[in-house]
């Protein structure tokens, strides 16, 4: 990946000289004014402010809940989500040669730790006091998850883990590569009558990303192409009513969002809805979302059939056909989704 600075001190000045223009400057909003990633500006930091870490991600994980109650930022383009809680049980499983991982409770979240290449400890000085978090990239920069330590939080625990995991070589110069998106069909290619046999004979929501892969079809395409028992489009903005509504009627939803290395999941009732210009927000006391309106290209309601009978949910895209968040009504396993929950997705327009 290229970069318009030849050495680090260069780049490093030129952040230095940005954050003098403007001392609220969020870091993700410097390095795209800079043409340059998240991860390679935090790196100007190394042997100040930040601290490479080695690249056994899945023992790092394996530690969080001994950090006890943290904030857990999990973001994509145009949608943020933020928990305070406890990384209260991960489980980590094989899915082939690579490992992924469940975590369940006040946290929750899917991880894909194929894609993690980076991570940091890194301490900021703010109004507030010094911050000091965990920080992981993937192979181009890009932030995959974040674990800000609170009031709450057992510090001993999170210097232990960087001491375990700090890289011997601090600077050894990272190399950011671009992520590849995987090869998809056509229209035209689909056998859309197979594809259409399996759309609707799924068992569980689950079955959707294998069905996915083996017709090589991307997320976006899938839901246009699909006949419109299945999926349809609505407007863009559609996350505005059900939110509200949910918050109004205090019905339990599900939010997913995230990135290519991890999902971090909403379970419960939303309260606080606020609009502040293109964004989109819930602030609850354990509970934030940012969701960035100008960002959401298209909008539709996906139906898909399970054991339990039909589980609906509005998917949000963004203009690469990439997805920004997703809303479910809160079901558990074994129970059908609220009669509550399909009559506010049918009433999108």
């Amino acid at each position: 990946m290229e970069t318009l600075f030849e050495t680090q001190s260069q780049l490093k000045t030129a952040w230095e000289k940005l954050k003098s223009e403007n001392p609220k400057l969020r870091i993700r909003n410097a390095a795209s004014q800079l043409g340059v990633s998240e991860a390679e500006l935090l790196a100007t930091g190394i042997g100040e402010n930040a601290v490479r870490l080695t690249n056994d991600f899945t023992e790092q994980v394996k530690k969080f809940p001994k950090l006890k109650k943290v904030m857990a930022l999990t973001r994509n383009e145009g949608c943020v989500l933020e928990h305070h809680g406890v990384f209260q049980k991960i489980e980590i499983h094989q899915a082939g040669p690579q490992q992924i991982a469940t975590v369940i409770g006040p946290i929750e979240q899917r991880i894909f730790f194929k894609n993690w290449k980076f991570g940091f400890a890194v301490s900021n000085e703010t109004p507030r006091g010094t911050m000091i978090s965990l920080q992981y990239f993937d192979s181009a920069g890009e932030a995959i998850l974040k674990v800000f330590l609170q009031d709450e939080s057992d510090y001993d625990a999170a210097e232990q883990l960087v001491n375990e995991h700090t890289a011997t070589d601090q600077h050894e110069k990272l190399e950011f590569t671009s992520i590849e998106k995987p090869i998809t069909v056509s229209r035209e290619e689909l056998d859309y009558e197979s594809f259409t046999s399996d759309w609707e004979n799924m068992k569980d929501t689950h079955d959707f990303f294998g069905m996915l892969r083996k017709y090589k079809v991307n997320r976006l395409n899938a839901v246009e192409w699909i006949d419109d028992k299945w999926a349809y489009e609505v407007d863009r903005l559609s996350a505005r009513m059900v939110l509200n509504e949910a918050a109004k009627s205090q019905l339990p939803i599900m939010i997913f969002a995230g990135n290519n290395g991890n999902i971090q999941i909403h379970q419960g009732k939303v309260r606080t809805i606020r609009q502040l210009d293109q964004w989109l927000n819930v602030l609850d006391p354990d509970f934030n979302m940012h969701l960035n309106e100008d960002e959401v290209e298209r909008a539709f309601v996906v139906h898909k059939n399970t054991t339990e009978g039909l589980v609906s949910a509005l998917e949000l895209f963004d203009s690469s056909g990439e997805m920004v968040a997703q809303f479910f009504g809160l079901r558990k396993p074994g129970i059908p989704q609220k009669e509550e929950w399909k009559t506010l997705i049918d009433s999108l327009k």
